[in-house]
């Protein structure tokens, strides 16, 4: 059951619509989600932090009952979305932004494009692409679907009409926790994944890797360190990043804390959501 206390709207942008709920009042925070999910996998987190901050979770470009332009899923395209939604719609003229998953780096290029404007900066699961010199893309063993997913129309093909086994699946190996997900969680995401268009956003956001980390690159041969307070937080479990996330962030920020969520796989807002929202509330409220 959702709560009532999730108020929907959409954003009307040059190019897309973005969808997203709000919940509390209090300082502004963006919260951005990742692949394969939505805005809801912050449903169990959002309750716990409402008390004190301003929630806004939008369901990026592509994907959740967002509307799904055939280009723009670099990171920098992505986070400029998120950036209309909270400075020009919502009229916050700084906030605070967290991202898990595709979410994290579309928060570090928020972050990295509006410096003066992002108070914090957290980064749940996945370290910034292209922020080593050599190596994967995103940092630690490379995973097999971030290959399969950048092959033109094949992933499409291959998953049309079986969009619940093919989601399910990451659901059910991604997690250290037993019994995170519920039939009724993978019917939402598997409900807008469904949809026309959604898988083929959802690798999109892969196929765009390399022009992300060309954009990074190029932003940290510059010099460029972020200034904002930065957490990296890793899933500590097998099936999580651990602390590459922090690692990641101390190389390229002031300002590094963090570290990993015990017996916690790749879904952390899902997994283990009051361990999570009592770190950001402490990294938030500082």
């Amino acid at each position: 059951m959702i709560s009532s206390d999730f108020i929907h709207h959409y954003a009307n942008l040059k190019g897309v619509r973005i969808h997203f709920v709000t919940m509390g009042q209090g300082a502004p925070v963006v919260l951005l989600h990742g692949w394969p999910q939505t805005w809801f996998e912050w449903r169990r987190v959002m309750p716990l932090l409402a008390d004190k901050f301003s929630l806004v979770a939008p369901d990026l470009r592509g994907l959740g009952d967002s509307s799904r332009p055939s280009s723009g899923y670099d990171k920098k395209t992505v986070a400029n979305d998120v950036w209309q939604v909270m400075h020009d719609h919502l009229g916050h003229a700084r906030f605070a932004v967290v991202g898990h998953d595709w979410g994290a780096p579309v928060a570090f290029r928020l972050a990295a494009d509006h410096p003066a404007e992002v108070t914090h900066l957290a980064m749940l699961d996945v370290p910034v692409p292209g922020d080593q010199p050599a190596g994967a893309a995103i940092g630690g063993a490379p995973r097999w679907h971030h290959m399969f997913h950048q092959v033109p129309d094949l992933p499409e093909a291959l998953t049309v009409g079986r969009e619940r086994t093919y989601l399910e699946w990451f659901f059910m190996n991604g997690c250290d926790q037993a019994g995170t997900f519920s039939d009724d969680d993978v019917a939402e995401y598997v409900r807008t994944y469904s949809q026309p268009g959604a898988m083929r956003a959802g690798f999109n956001f892969y196929r765009a890797l390399s022009q992300d980390v060309a954009d990074n690159r190029a932003r940290f041969a510059a010099g460029f360190k972020l200034p904002m307070p930065t957490l990296g937080i890793g899933g500590g479990g097998p099936r999580g990043r651990g602390d590459l996330v922090v690692e990641s962030l101390r190389r390229i920020a002031n300002r590094a804390e963090g570290g990993s969520i015990a017996d916690c796989g790749h879904f952390i807002p899902e997994e283990k959501p009051e361990e999570l929202a009592r770190r950001l509330r402490e990294f938030l409220s500082a």
